[in-house]
């Protein structure tokens, strides 16, 4: 039943997304309000998922950034908004700051992967998106960023290869603290 709502979710939200996006012509900037709505109503249809946490707010950057793809425009650029509208919209329904940071950021890295985008590019664009969205509800930017770091350096571990190296060498040169977290996580 759950992974049923799951993909019901994602072609949801990838639907919204195109039909809402489609012929805007600044969708980076346009995406925050789309998503963070698309989230709230989402939320709402799948209300006995919430207490999952993570799987929620992945799904639904997953039916985003395939709906943003769709649209034929660059989704490396659009991702910073995606995943700040989905934290945004995921708190506003109740989600928890962290699963939403952790959820977004790491499903952002892993459709990158799959969508053959640069991983690192798109996680530097995810975490950015994280802890601007988090800002923006008034929530803990700072553990914000020390989740969505986690997060993408997570989801470059699952991908491996060379994704690993290159996300954390662009964490540290993009975000600010993200050093600082990294040494964290090497001690």
């Amino acid at each position: 039943m759950a992974i049923n709502l799951i993909s019901k979710l994602v072609n949801g939200v990838k639907g919204g997304v195109v039909g809402t996006l489609k012929g805007s012509a600044d969708i980076g900037s346009s995406s925050v309000k789309v998503l963070k709505d698309l989230t709230v109503s989402s939320v709402k249809g799948v209300g006995e998922l919430v207490s999952t946490g993570i799987s929620v707010p992945a799904s639904i950057v997953s039916g985003a950034i395939s709906g943003v793809s769709e649209l034929g425009v660059t989704v490396v650029h659009s991702i910073k908004g995606v995943v700040n509208g989905a934290i945004q919209g995921a708190v506003e329904s109740g989600i928890k700051q962290d699963d939403a940071v952790k959820g977004t950021v790491a499903q952002a890295v892993l459709t990158a992967k799959n969508l053959g985008l640069d991983v690192a590019d798109v996680a530097v664009e995810a975490v950015k998106g994280a802890v601007d969205g988090v800002k923006q509800i008034g929530g803990d930017s700072v553990s914000a960023t020390k989740d969505a770091v986690f997060a993408a350096m997570d989801a470059a571990k699952e991908i491996g290869g060379e994704s690993f190296n290159s996300v954390q060498t662009a964490l540290q040169n993009s975000v600010d603290g993200a050093k600082n977290i990294i040494s964290e996580i090497r001690k």
